[in-house]
C-alpha cells in the first residue's frame, strides 16, 4: 500500500475524465464486506487507541421536528442516532458494544454475507466505557463530526472516533437515517434503507440529495450540542471555535458541502468520497484534507470531481491518495474482513495530524514529507 500526497496551490490544468467513468464507480461507494468472510473463530477486537486519555461513549436519539425525514417525506420529522467519544475520567466500566445484534444482521444482510454469526460484528471489542464520566476543563475540547459512508452505520468509524478522543477531542459520529442499512432506535425499531432505491435510480441525484440532506442533520447535531440547553452533559467541555469534520463516502463529500453552509466547521476531511455537491467557483477557504484510494481518487484517476474541487479550495489542503487501498480502507472494514489494523493506522495517523494542525495550531511533520514511520507514503508537489 503506497500513499501520495498532493500539495501547494492550485493544479495546473484541469482534471479530466468522463461522466460514464465516474459513473462506473458511484455506486460502489457502498460498503464492501464480500471479498472476505470475517473470522469466525475468535472476537475480533479494534485496534487500542493511542492517546494519553481513556476514552468514554455515549449514544443518543435526536430529533429534529423542523423538517421531514428526506428519504420517507410521511415521517414528518428527521430522527438521527448520534454517538459520542469523549475524554474520560478513569475508572471500571462496561465496554460499549460495537453495533447493536439487529444493526449486525442488517448489514450482513445488504452485504449478501450469509453463515457469519451476526454477533461476530456486533461483539467486535471496542476501547471506550459506556457511560462513562467526561474528563477535561471547561471549553478546552475540541470537537469533530464524522459522517460514515452510504450504508454503513457510525460504527464504521469507531476506531478512528476512539482514537480521537484518546487525544483529547470530543468525537460525534452521526447515523444518518434510512442511508445504512440498519439503525437501532427507540422502541425496538429498525430503520433500513429507504435512500437505497433512490440511490440505484439516479446516482447524481442521489448524490446531491444526501449531501444537502447530510449538512442539515450535522447544523442541527451541533446546535443541540452547543445551544442553551445541550443534549449532553458532557457539552460544557466543547471549545465551539474548534470544530472540524471528517467523512467517508458521502460523508466526506458532505463536508465541504457543510463547511460552505455552517461557518462553525473550521477544517473537514473526505475520504474517498465523489463530491457531488460542487464547491462554487467563490471557492472554499478554510483547510482541507483530501485522502483516497489508489487509482481512482488520484490526480487524473475516475473520480474528476477531486480535481474540479480541488482547485477550488483555496486555503491550507493536501491530497493523499493510498494505492493498493479500496473505498473501505478509511473505516475499520478492513479489521473486519481482512483481519489487518495497517489501513487503520494509517487513516488515524493523518486525519489526527490534520486536526492537531488545524485546530490545535500544532505544526504536524507527518503532513509536510516523507515519514519512517509510514514508508509507503510518497508526497505529489
Amino acid at each position: 500500500m503506497k500513499i501520495k500526497i498532493m500539495r501547494g496551490a492550485r493544479v495546473a490544468g484541469a482534471v479530466t475524465a468522463g461522466l460514464l467513468a465516474l459513473l462506473a464507480i458511484v455506486p460502489a461507494q457502498a460498503a464492501t464486506l464480500t471479498r472476505t468472510k470475517p473470522a469466525q473463530d475468535k472476537r475480533l477486537a479494534l485496534p487500542a487507541p493511542t492517546g494519553a486519555q481513556p476514552v468514554g461513549t455515549v449514544s443518543l436519539h435526536l430529533v429534529d421536528r423542523g423538517r421531514p425525514d428526506p428519504w420517507v417525506p410521511s415521517e414528518k420529522a428527521r430522527e438521527l442516532m448520534v454517538s459520542l467519544w469523549y475524554p474520560a475520567e478513569k475508572g471500571a466500566g462496561r465496554p460499549a458494544p460495537y453495533m447493536t445484534d439487529e444493526e449486525a444482521e442488517a448489514l450482513l444482510k445488504g452485504q449478501n454475507l450469509t453463515g457469519v454469526p451476526s454477533e461476530v460484528i456486533s461483539g467486535a471489542k471496542t476501547h471506550a466505557t459506556t457511560g462513562a464520566r467526561p474528563a477535561g476543563r471547561r471549553g478546552a475540547l475540541p470537537l469533530i463530526v464524522l459522517s460514515p459512508g452510504f450504508t454503513m452505520s457510525r460504527s464504521s468509524l469507531t476506531s478512528l472516533a476512539e482514537e480521537l478522543a484518546s487525544r483529547g477531542y470530543v468525537v460525534v459520529g452521526i447515523d444518518h437515517v434510512h442511508e445504512s442499512y440498519g439503525t437501532s432506535l427507540p422502541g425496538d425499531r429498525l430503520a433500513g434503507c429507504a435512500a437505497c432505491k433512490e440511490q440505484q435510480a439516479d446516482p447524481w441525484a442521489f448524490g446531491a440529495k444526501a449531501v444537502k440532506g447530510r449538512q442539515a442533520d450535522v447544523s442541527f447535531v451541533l446546535d443541540r450540542l452547543l445551544g442553551r440547553h445541550p443534549v449532553w452533559k458532557g457539552a460544557r467541555l466543547i471549545d465551539r471555535s474548534r470544530i472540524g469534520m471528517a467523512g467517508h463516502s458521502v460523508g466526506g463529500s458532505s463536508a465541504t458541502w457543510t463547511m460552505l453552509k455552517d461557518s462553525r466547521v473550521r477544517a473537514g476531511v473526505n475520504m474517498d468520497g465523489t463530491f457531488f455537491a460542487p464547491v462554487p467557483d467563490k471557492g472554499l477557504a478554510r483547510p482541507f484534507m483530501l485522502m483516497g484510494a489508489g487509482e481512482v481518487h488520484e490526480p487524473g484517476g475516475k473520480d474528476f470531481t477531486w480535481g474540479r474541487d480541488w482547485a477550488r479550495m483555496t486555503e491550507w489542503k493536501r491530497w493523499i491518495t493510498v494505492e493498493g487501498g479500496d473505498h473501505t480502507s478509511f473505516t475499520d472494514y478492513p479489521l473486519l474482513t481482512k483481519q489487518s489494523a495497517r489501513e487503520l493506522e494509517v487513516t488515524r495517523a493523518y486525519v489526527v495530524a490534520f486536526m492537531d494542525r488545524h485546530l490545535r495550531g500544532r505544526e504536524q511533520e507527518l503532513l509536510d514529507g516523507p515519514s519512517a514511520t509510514f514508508p509507503e507514503a510518497k508526497f505529489w508537489k
